[in-house]
């Protein structure tokens, strides 16, 4: 069956789907000659349950410290992308969910679904930044886990060094996924989406009590989804289920088990090719008869938690995770032999507990919350690949060779007490790892390491009377890397440790009887044996990477609100300056590839609250991504650029009871279609051209 076959029936169906969804409700409506006058009911999506959040404002969270810590009292920079906010925005991957955050820059690659890949404060966040529910997510070099927004209720991003609570993490931060988790009310969605490039899909999402005291919980999302892209046989396909399940036998008891697994197909190349230095052109390098990139993913695992009394509470949390990755790609040569193919495979398979005792108490005027900890994480990758320059067939035919492995084990102890006195709160962080692990590169050649380093943060704020909370706060981070790097003298070797310390300096600002949080903060964050891609291969067909020290300071500026009468918005600016301490001959004291040095991002969103415009919602976003370099030569800059989204919204149960909970929507990405050319490591991208997508949604 081909695929635009496949994708016209799933349109066939989704279409029946959204004519039996209005059908139904009809079935369930009252009719307005009735005695029953029901009061709307808003229904929300997010559990609140270790992600408390109103509208775009998130309130409280337990990512910063690991300890449920209302936002604004944290002193570090912080960022959340509420439930709401993913909502009105409809971001497909988790580069789209994190674009309006300060300091997140997702614009390095242009075009390319297959990963989640951005980089925060200037540094690379997706290999060791990846957190999902507070567990470590470790991804291979090919490997990755793939973020599906639907299955998530929020984004937490934790910015700066963490190692201090989290062990093994990147100088830029983390970014920690919330998944959804079942909640105590009942609720139910299903929704239909239809787009350009033949895109189809169909979503849902139940939750509520499973018996009648309320003691055991569930939760069931899923979605399926055919779709092409403006590539050649470069597909968006995907198939994801997520089971959650909650057993509350008492007031002091919770065990949340949390479960998906996912297949995705996408194409195994968005790269186009570059035919001089610097350049690129319209010529696709991929093979449309040899282009898919098919990625399997499952993920089990539990969080559990007990109070003792009003001093101890204990908790686990305890996850195995694994993808299996299978690409099949091409390239584009100039001259004969004028294309070649590859054939390769990954299995990445990851294994993390983390267990800790929190403690509420009092010495004399201060007020402690202390947490001790230990967690231990297992991770291993291996592959294999093939290739062919003679033909498709040829490749299809030859065996699949040894490409490299590697496995790791991490231990980490650790304490952090976060104390108050009047308005003064100090948090003191320390935490000291142990990482063991062995690599085996394409020649069979083993090799053996173990690092260890201690972690820390010192943090301080004081709020006024005003309620403005200046902050300070000192931070590092060690992160062993994954993988193989090459030196000056281009030999390959295991990939040093990567350590990181942070100062920064900040105010935040939750605005008196008001649902609005502003934020500020300078950042001075120095890099030693920090990893990057170079753009050259290996004999393997594995891209290069190499070690050098970076220095990123930096300003941002943020702020979410969400108000009574309609508003929303969301607002950031980044001013950063990226520079190469220690790199290749000719690069030191230059600024990196690809970071801009201004990144601004603005967003509002107005739902029309009575008149003859009730129910209807409009949202606007402006996204200026400043020029940067597209080397780290400083040869050539990348231009800048401005994106524009956009979204309208129609509830049709405002104004008519019997549509009540039907909701539809259109978003437009990249609405004035700005497409430029972007250079990262000498290698060239075009950004995505405009898309645009409508969804009916039916949430009771």
């Amino acid at each position: 069956m081909g695929t635009q076959t496949m994708t016209g029936r799933w349109g066939l169906i989704l279409l029946a789907s959204a004519a039996a969804l209005a059908a139904t409700h009809g079935a369930f409506a009252q009719d307005e000659r009735g005695v029953t006058v029901l009061e709307q009911i808003t229904v929300e999506a997010e559990s609140d349950d270790i992600l408390v959040q109103d509208g775009y404002v998130a309130k409280k969270d337990r990512i910063g410290t690991k300890v449920d810590t209302p936002i604004v009292q944290i002193p570090q920079a912080i960022s959340v992308v509420t439930q709401d906010q993913i909502e009105d925005q409809k971001p497909r991957t988790l580069n789209e969910a994190l674009s309006y955050t300060a300091s997140v820059n997702p614009n390095s690659f242009g075009f390319d679904s297959r990963y989640d890949a951005f980089f925060l404060r200037g540094f690379p966040a997706h290999y060791n930044g990846m957190f999902r529910d507070g567990l470590r997510q470790y991804n291979g070099p090919s490997a990755w886990f793939k973020t599906e927004p639907y299955g998530i209720e929020g984004i937490t991003i934790l910015k700066g060094p963490a190692s201090s609570l989290y062990g093994v993490s990147g100088p830029g931060g983390i970014v920690n996924l919330v998944t959804k988790r079942p909640k105590e009310e009942r609720f139910r969605e299903v929704e239909v989406l239809f787009g350009g490039y033949d895109r189809y899909q169909a979503a849902f999402d139940f939750s509520g009590p499973a018996n009648e005291d309320g003691t055991i919980l569930y939760r069931m999302t899923g979605l399926g989804r055919l779709a092409d892209t403006d590539l050649p046989g470069y597909a968006d396909d995907k198939a994801y289920f997520a089971p959650a399940i909650t057993f509350k036998p008492d007031e002091d008891t919770k065990l949340t088990i949390l479960g998906e697994y996912s297949q995705s197909v996408t194409g195994s190349t968005a790269f186009f090719h570059n035919p001089s230095y610097g350049t690129v052109s319209d010529i696709y390098s991929g093979d449309p008869d040899w282009n898919d990139f098919t990625n399997k993913q499952g993920r089990l695992g539990y969080e559990f938690e007990h109070r003792f009394n009003d001093v101890v509470t204990v908790r686990q949390n305890l996850r195995y995770s694994g993808v299996d990755a299978d690409l099949k790609y091409s390239g584009f040569n100039p001259a004969p032999p004028d294309r070649y193919w590859g054939h390769y495979k990954e299995n990445v398979r990851n294994f993390v507990v983390d267990n800790m005792a929190q403690f509420e108490f009092d010495t004399g005027p201060l007020v402690h919350t202390a947490l001790a900890g230990f967690d231990y994480g297992w991770s291993n990758y291996d592959a294999e690949a093939a290739s062919s320059v003679v033909s498709i067939d040829d490749v299809k035919d030859q065996p699949l060779y040894f490409s490299g492995s590697q496995e790791m084990s991490q231990y980490g102890l650790y304490l952090h007490d976060q104390m108050e006195w009047n308005d003064w709160t100090l948090f003191l962080s320390g935490r000291h790892d142990w990482v063991d692990s062995q690599s085996v590169d394409y020649k069979l050649d083993k090799t053996d390491q173990t690092d260890s380093a201690f972690s820390g943060r010192v943090a301080l704020s004081y709020r006024t009377e005003w309620g403005i909370i200046p902050y300070a706060n000192y931070s590092t981070s060690f992160s062993p890397n994954l993988g193989f790097v090459y030196d000056a003298s281009d030999e390959r070797r295991v990939a040093q440790p990567t350590t990181a310390e942070q100062m920064e300096f900040g105010v935040k600002y939750e605005i008196p009887d008001t649902n609005a949080i502003i934020s500020a903060a300078y950042f001075d964050i120095d890099q030693t044996d920090g990893v990057v891609l170079d753009g050259t291969f290996d004999e393997a067909g594995n891209q290069r990477q190499r070690q050098l020290d970076l220095t990123s300071r930096g300003f941002e500026l943020e702020g979410s609100a969400s108000f009574d009468n309609g508003w929303s918005f969301i607002g950031s600016y980044t001013y950063m300056q990226m520079e190469i301490k220690k790199g290749l001959p000719g690069t030191e004291g230059n600024e990196l590839s690809s970071t801009p040095n201004h990144i601004v991002a603005l967003w509002g969103h107005y739902d029309f609250q009575e008149g003859s415009l009730e129910g209807l919602g409009l949202g606007a976003g402006v996204r200026y991504v400043g020029e940067s370099y597209g080397d780290d030569l400083n040869t050539f800059k990348n231009e800048d650029r401005v994106f524009v989204d956009a979204a309208l919204s129609y509830d049709l149960g405002a104004r008519n009871s019997d549509l009540e909970g039907l909701m539809l929507q259109v978003n437009a990405k990249n609405l004035f279609d700005e497409r430029k050319p972007v250079c990262q490591a000498g290698n060239c991208y075009w950004d995505e051209g405009r898309s645009v997508f409508g969804s009916l949604r039916y949430r009771f």
